[in-house]
Parts: structure tokens; sequence; C-alpha cells
């Protein structure tokens, strides 16, 4: 039987060319107004997926 992706997993991590995987940072989609323009700004953007969930996270993408 064939894998299939997780489809969550896929809407949230995108792979880069080099194989590495990237995601978007939490804690930035409401209550904003209580954050320092500068925590804000850090929270822009992507960030690299933590190393020890790397593994699982390829499995659940179909990519291991």
């Amino acid at each position: 039987m064939k894998q299939k992706t997780h489809k969550g997993t896929a809407k949230r991590i995108k792979v880069t060319g080099s194989g590495k995987l990237r995601r978007e940072q939490a804690g930035k989609r409401h209550l904003n107004e209580k954050l320092s323009a500068k925590r804000r700004r850090k929270l822009s953007g992507t960030t690299d997926v933590a190393k020890g969930d790397v593994k699982r996270t390829k499995r659940l993408l179909g990519k291991a």
C-alpha cells in the first residue's frame, strides 16, 4: 500500500532545494498589540524545524 503524505504537516512545512525543512514561526496570529515591535519583527519569516523533529517530520512528508 502506498504511503500517504500527512496533509496537515505538508501545509505547514516546506522543503528547500537542499532538503532542509522550513516552518513559519508561531505566536503571530492574534493578540499582537501586547507584543513589542521588536518581538513581532523577530516572529516574521521562516525558521528551521528543530533538529530533534526532522526525522519524524520527513517521515510524515514521505521524504524518508
